[in-house]
């Protein structure tokens, strides 16, 4: 098993939960982060006032799958999170060691 993280830009995040959930992806965890890569930051003008945005909101997806759907998803979020652009997000994969569902008590796959 597997846990796919992936940054991604706020207004791709329908986008991507369709492309997943085509591909068999049942759950996911959203949160919204801020953060920078080579993008930088902007800069704003508010009120006559330039100021600099050095952290640009983003969408953290957390998804946990098997080995065997692994690579579905990592295709499903890259097609769909795609612009071309700077700040189109990255994706992480980690190991993951063992699942177990609160409510049942199920453990590992059976538990995704």
């Amino acid at each position: 098993m597997k846990k796919i993280e992936a940054i991604i830009k706020p207004f791709k995040l329908d986008e991507v939960r369709e492309a997943l959930s085509e591909v068999g992806v049942t759950g996911l965890t959203i949160t919204e982060v801020k953060g920078f890569g080579r993008q930088k930051g902007h800069t704003e003008l508010y009120r006559g006032a330039e100021y600099v945005v050095d952290f640009l909101p983003k969408i953290k997806i957390e998804i946990i799958v098997t080995d065997d759907t692994l690579t579905l998803a990592i295709d499903a979020i890259i097609k769909a999170a795609h612009t071309g652009k700077i700040g189109d997000g990255k994706i992480f994969v980690l190991p993951i060691e063992q699942v177990v569902r609160i409510r049942t008590g199920e453990t590992d796959e059976s538990a995704i």
